[in-house]
């Protein structure tokens, strides 16, 4: 099997799923709409908005940057998906 294909069957498991669950909440908990934390990360609407919808993997130098936009760990949240 080609790396890249394995890669691809990342995108919307359940893995996936369950770490854009994360992120949303941590989102909601800090009391942001999408924009507002696309803003705060410098990056367009459509960052989270197709990060949310599952349509885009978040590579950790990511996960990390919104997690402390979000005033969340990082760890705490990772250690969540484990």
């Amino acid at each position: 099997m080609a790396r890249g294909s394995a890669l691809r069957k990342t995108l919307r498991s359940p893995r996936h799923r369950a770490l854009i669950g994360i992120l949303v909440a941590a989102r909601e908990r800090a009391g942001l709409t999408q924009r507002q934390l696309a803003t705060r990360l410098r990056r367009p609407h459509s960052f989270v908005g197709r990060m949310e919808a599952g349509e885009r993997r978040v590579d950790v130098v990511e996960f990390i940057e919104i997690a402390r936009v979000l005033g969340a760990n990082p760890k705490e949240m990772f250690e969540q998906l484990l």
